[in-house]
């Protein structure tokens, strides 16, 4: 198995009892320390804060980017997980009725860098990516 070493992201949220809802119970991340204007979660071994950062104006506008036939909001972020962890978070999702961006599926099949992939929003409107590797000798490949 790849060890890499943890990260750590901080994001901005309009609203910190959606984010510890969202993150804490419908992602199931441990909550770390915390304060009015942010929290630490376990993201699967990984450090993310997020910070509480008022709205300011109307939507923001997203960006896409095309790859492997989907439109992929930029920026994003996430996690690489173990294929059974990968599955067993969509099917979670799917129970939560989550709206995916793109729904789970299997990018470059068949092609170097195949991978199982899913993009969702957060309340605050953060595009997450999740994505596992059957052969995570792959997750570099070129």
């Amino acid at each position: 198995m790849l060890r890499l070493t943890p990260f750590h992201i901080a994001f901005p949220v309009d609203d910190i009892a959606a984010a510890r809802e969202f993150y804490g119970n419908v992602l199931g991340c441990p909550e770390g320390r915390s304060a009015d204007a942010w929290i630490d979660f376990d993201l699967f071994g990984h450090q993310i804060v997020a910070h509480y950062k008022p709205k300011v104006g109307g939507a923001d506008e997203v960006h896409h980017n095309p790859v492997d036939g989907h439109d992929v909001p930029v920026p994003h972020f996430g996690v690489v997980l173990e294929m059974p962890q990968w599955e067993a978070l969509a099917e979670r999702l799917r129970a939560a009725n989550i709206k995916f961006v793109i729904e789970p599926y299997v990018r470059f099949k068949g092609q170097v860098g195949e991978q199982a992939t899913m993009f969702f929003l957060d309340p605050a409107g953060n595009a997450l990516e999740f994505k596992a590797f059957a052969d995570m000798s792959q997750i570099f490949a070129k």
